[in-house]
């Protein structure tokens, strides 16, 4: 088969640093896109993708496309495709339709004839939930199909069961990190930590495991999945030994029993110190200097946000007091409650988008 593209999709405003992930991953190409980074590859590249990329949310294979002006080419050209290299016959497949700019302006009719050319000639059916989904999209009269490689979305690593309220997804903080300057080889200490996700993650990279080393993928159930080179790729011994430790605290006492218990589940308790406290309580690790990364309530969805100032302005005073040399992280909302810390901010991303709210990430340089 030829390559074909690959494409990884993460929140707008962030494809740069997944791009920065993708080729140091080895993934020789990888451009940034709107909405994620692409390059050119074949079904390994697609296993490997979803293993190793943090940054990702999901991994798309466009293994297919052509012109078609009316349904009738459409139906003929989708029955011209080698199904069988890419499908299994005992698989329901699930076919999803986006139209736009184009002479097949019907979504639901193209999906009727697509979803006929696949059953007749492969023989699969037809569901709506399932595990294999193909994404067609029609814009400006050229059809390209996708199918959706990943499955469950990539921050569902598979082994942190217990969340707060208002959860940052995994691949989005491995974002965050990346974007704040980490590469594994400094502490990293949330003060808000909720389930522990920045701690958790900042301490799988430093120790260079794989994101997707414990949970499934939908390319498994594809005719084109490779189970021996899966089980070399799933079983390639990267781990690093580290010295640097790990910190997350919160006030809430639920909070640091689950993070604890993530924490455990990921393999990671010999690293990761968890511990019950108190913005105004927080003490600096007896560690060297690193970088302190919170994702804070920004009264949108948790509490009264009058009430935030006050908070955001002991955050800030305890930084300022007692982590001299740490760098600072903020996502937040609200501009406004950032500045409440009266911390140096030296840079502040554009919007991202995170649970339907646009955050921002505030930097400092080390602390004076």
């Amino acid at each position: 088969m030829k390559p074909f593209e690959i494409f990884c999709a993460c929140p707008p405003g962030l494809e740069q640093y997944l791009e920065a992930e993708a080729l140091e991953a080895g993934f020789k190409g990888a451009t940034a896109v709107p909405g994620g980074v692409q390059f050119a590859g074949l079904w390994p590249n697609v296993m490997r993708a979803n293993l190793t990329l943090r940054g990702a949310s999901r991994i798309l294979a466009r293994f297919a496309n052509f012109r078609c002006f009316n349904l009738s080419q459409l139906e003929k050209q989708t029955r011209d495709i080698d199904w069988h290299s890419v499908l299994r016959s005992d698989i329901p497949v699930r076919v999803d339709v986006t139209t736009r700019k184009s002479k097949v302006y019907h979504a639901g009719a193209a999906k009727e004839r697509i979803e006929k050319a696949i059953a007749e000639r492969l023989g699969a059916s037809i569901a709506s939930e399932d595990a294999v989904k193909i994404m067609v999209r029609i814009e400006d009269n050229m059809c390209t199909f996708s199918i959706d490689t990943s499955g469950a979305p990539l921050h569902q690593r598979g082994h942190k069961e217990a969340v707060g309220k208002a959860p940052m997804r995994e691949s989005l903080a491995s974002l965050f990190l990346r974007a704040s300057g980490y590469d594994g080889t400094e502490p990293v200490l949330d003060p808000m930590c909720g389930s522990g996700t920045f701690v958790l993650e900042a301490a799988e990279i430093a120790q260079g495991l794989l994101p997707g080393r414990t949970r499934s993928f939908a390319f498994e159930q594809l005719a084109s999945f490779m189970p021996d080179r899966w089980a070399d790729l799933r079983s390639a011994k990267l781990t690093n030994d580290i010295t640097t430790r790990f910190y997350g605290s919160d006030r809430n006492h639920g909070a640091i029993q689950n993070a604890t218990a993530n924490a455990q589940r990921a393999g990671l308790s010999d690293l990761c110190t968890f511990t019950c406290a108190s913005i105004s309580d927080l003490q600096r690790p007896d560690s060297p200097a690193g970088l302190v990364i919170l994702n804070p309530p920004y009264g949108a969805r948790i509490g009264d946000k009058k009430q935030l100032f006050a908070l955001y302005a002991s955050l800030g005073k305890t930084l300022n007091d007692r982590f001299k040399g740490w760098r600072v992280a903020i996502i937040t909302t609200d501009t406004g409650l950032a500045h409440t810390t009266n911390l140096a901010f030296s840079d502040t991303s554009a919007p991202i988008p995170h649970g339907g709210l646009k955050v921002r990430l505030h930097q400092t340089k080390a602390l004076m």
